[in-house]
């Protein structure tokens, strides 16, 4: 048997039970609004598949992270009714940093590369921290839990018994 025979097949089964898991669970995984998601993700998976299957071009690897990154973020996005947009735009610029590392990492390693993942990562990363901090700042109980602990820390400092071992002697 030919290995396109199980591709196929395996294909065929994957199509037919998402199908059937729609008529059990009630819900349209082929629906228009989850077509661009799924366009996207196909596209960003088919980078990798490429590069994955010959083992040459590792710039493939590049659009290929952003674009499955990125598809992945739509089916959040789509499934929560774009409800959490406002808090997750930073991993559009995470999605760069995801393929570059993927570049990184199968081509061979050139440490130049780490630099604008690293400045990637971290401008995402605080974006990120910055958009879950500001959740937490508007409870009203937030501000008042930070600066108890705040101040239970400090007096933990002030009043914490000083080492026996005294190194000036």
């Amino acid at each position: 048997m030919r290995k396109t025979n199980y591709i196929w097949g395996i294909l065929m089964i994957a199509l037919g039970g998402l199908l059937l898991s729609e008529n059990i669970f009630d819900f349209s995984l082929f629906s228009p609004m989850l077509f661009l998601p799924m366009l996207i993700l196909g596209l960003g998976l088919s980078f990798e598949a490429a590069y994955f299957i010959n083992k040459r071009y590792p710039g493939l690897l590049v659009p290929g992270g952003i674009l499955t990154t990125i598809g992945f973020l739509f089916f959040f996005e789509v499934t929560t009714n774009w409800q959490f947009a406002n808090l997750t735009w930073p991993i559009y610029v995470l999605s760069v940093a995801v393929g570059l590392f993927q570049l990184y990492l199968f081509s061979g390693r050139p440490k130049g590369l780490l630099i604008p993942v690293i400045i990637l990562l971290a401008v995402a990363g605080s974006f990120l921290s910055m958009n879950i901090l500001s959740i937490f700042n508007s409870w009203s109980g937030f501000k008042f839990v930070i600066s108890v602990i705040l101040i239970v820390l400090g007096i933990n400092a002030l009043t914490r018994k000083r080492s026996v071992h005294n190194e000036w002697k």
